[in-house]
């Protein structure tokens, strides 16, 4: 018996989904597209059954609320964020945030259509068959490079502001963070940017962090509430805080393994880390500026 079992709606809903799906394909696909102007009339449709325009004079408040050139996210603060490349998928997010809090966005059938949608217009990169769940958070969008069949599950955050790839068959479970910048422990303005990588077939579980710059070795796994602050090998389990490896998958039939030869994870290049503040130039070691405390204070 598969694990997963196939669920329908009803034939009218099916057709106008895909429709609407059809129809938003196309006007992304369209360099000419304002993006701001189609996600406001979206969302007016959507939330109130109305154009925008009608709801500007009928519900002047309610229709700011939509426009993404009205709102700001957290990424636009910061000198590290691209802002030529985030004011191009910044309608995006918007949309894909605000469709999350309405009923297409919370029935898994729509939902996860919608994103799939959406995610080759915002990410660097995007595989066959992505699959996110509700409420999942982005620093930048921009930055995120996915294989295929990436499995993101609700409430997870995707800080790609320094860069994040997400290999073939990578699936995240409910409230995992994923970073790619640090902050100095000095100066919270000195920030680094450091590219995170998580192999096929990676599993990361409910809760576990994965910190900027770690490399997840394929087919590796991260267990409930870990902190994983360095490289994982290939097939490895890690749990703690900070997480250690405490076993190994049995996989016989890794053709890697047995011609020992370096997977997939292992030979993707990747860039340099990068300062995130022009004001804080100087890359530091681990620990520096920092004294361990003696035993007992």
């Amino acid at each position: 018996m598969p694990w997963l079992l196939p669920r329908q709606v009803t034939p009218e809903a099916e057709e106008t989904l895909t429709r609407f799906l059809g129809e938003l394909t196309e006007r992304l696909s369209d360099p000419a597209t304002d993006r701001r102007l189609l996600v406001r009339e979206i969302l007016a449709e959507v939330l109130y059954g109305t154009s925008f325009e009608e709801l500007a004079e009928r519900a002047p408040m309610a229709a700011l609320a939509l426009d993404p050139a009205n709102v700001t996210f957290e990424a636009e603060y910061y000198a590290a964020t691209d802002q030529e490349k985030f004011q191009r998928v910044k309608p995006l997010l918007w949309l894909w945030k605000s469709l999350d809090q309405t009923p297409l966005g919370q029935s898994i059938h729509s939902g996860v259509r919608i994103r799939a949608a959406l995610a080759p217009f915002i990410f660097k990169r995007v595989g066959k068959n992505p699959k996110f769940f509700q409420n999942v958070e982005f620093s930048v969008g921009y930055n995120l490079e996915l294989g295929e069949d990436v499995v993101v599950h609700r409430h997870v955050l995707l800080d790609d502001i320094g860069g994040i790839t997400l290999m073939d068959r990578v699936s995240i479970a409910d409230y995992a963070n994923i970073y790619s910048h640090t902050h100095d422990v000095r100066e919270q303005a000195d920030v680094t940017l450091k590219h995170t990588l998580l192999g096929t077939g990676v599993r990361i579980t409910y809760h576990a962090t994965v910190l900027a710059g770690v490399k997840i070795g394929d087919d590796a796994m991260v267990a409930t509430m870990a902190v994983v602050t360095r490289d994982v090998p290939p097939h490895a389990i890690v749990m703690g805080i900070p997480a250690r490896v405490t076993r190994y998958k049995e996989r016989p039939d890794c053709p890697y393994c047995r011609r020992g030869e370096p997977h997939p994870a292992d030979r993707v290049a990747r860039p340099p880390h990068r300062k995130g503040n022009p004001d804080f130039p100087e890359f530091h070691p681990p620990g520096f500026g920092v004294l361990l405390a003696k035993p007992g204070e």
